[in-house]
């Protein structure tokens, strides 16, 4: 991913990116039943890597398994690129957790963007103080073993009923996560840029009394130009 579309990306709204992405036909692109344990940080943005969760056998998923230095969910934690966002497929099942402080914790140092569980965290209440963004379905204090066991690492997953492939830009605010296939991040970073304008322009005339219709969506001439002004001003005063 180009720096500039990650900066692009940091500015826009996942609602501004459904649009886009509903524009082009993909309609199933926003992670549902996940909630950020924490509003207010900034944005989320990188590449995603992934970590795929099966149900637990229980003669497979003893607490003695965390001694192997190969379990799929300690090496993915250790694995997980530099400013990517971990991703975890746990089947919609926050009755165990997907994670919890710790490897959370290891995460942050290790400078990923943030991490996705569309299970549960254990520890919420530190993760949620972390500086790193992430997002799971409700807080869930048993350890993964007792319900998941990790499998898969860096394989395409189901989070939330969407699609995500390794490599695919992961967005997140405090609205959700939406998942933007990689071949069009680009694109949709340069639209969202003006999207993004013209709703400031729409919301300030808003809030000046002016009516919705033909002013969103754009297709009264008058709006028009009174946006191209509109820009011109904005233009000016930043100079």
């Amino acid at each position: 991913m180009l720096a500039s579309t990650k900066e692009k990306l940091q500015r826009t709204s996942t609602p501004t990116l459904a649009t886009c992405l509903f524009k082009r036909g993909l309609r199933n692109q926003f992670i549902q039943g996940v909630v950020p344990l924490k509003k207010g940080k900034p944005t989320m943005v990188g590449e995603a890597f992934t970590l795929r969760y099966i149900p637990a056998r229980e003669d497979l998923n003893p607490i003695e398994v965390f001694r192997d230095p190969t379990h799929p969910q300690r090496v993915a934690f250790e694995q997980c690129p530099e400013g990517s966002v971990l991703v975890m497929d746990s089947r919609k099942d926050a009755r165990a957790a997907s994670a919890g402080s710790i490897l959370v914790t290891r995460l942050m140092v290790r400078g990923a963007a943030g991490i996705v569980t569309d299970g549960g965290f254990r520890d919420s209440g530190i993760i949620a103080d972390l500086d790193i963004p992430s997002y799971h379905h409700s807080p869930s204090p048993p350890t993964n073993l007792t319900l998941h066991q990790a499998l898969d690492i860096n394989v395409p997953i189901g989070c939330g009923d969407v699609a995500v492939f390794p490599g695919d830009i992961i967005v997140g605010d405090d609205d959700g996560v939406m998942v933007l296939p990689a071949h069009l991040a680009d694109e949709i970073a340069d639209e969202t840029e003006g999207m993004e304008l013209y709703e400031a322009f729409v919301t300030e005339q808003v809030l000046n009394g002016s009516k919705v219709i033909g002013l969103y969506p754009l297709t009264d001439d008058a709006n028009k130009l009174a946006f191209e002004e509109w820009k011109k001003s904005k233009n000016s005063a930043g100079d």
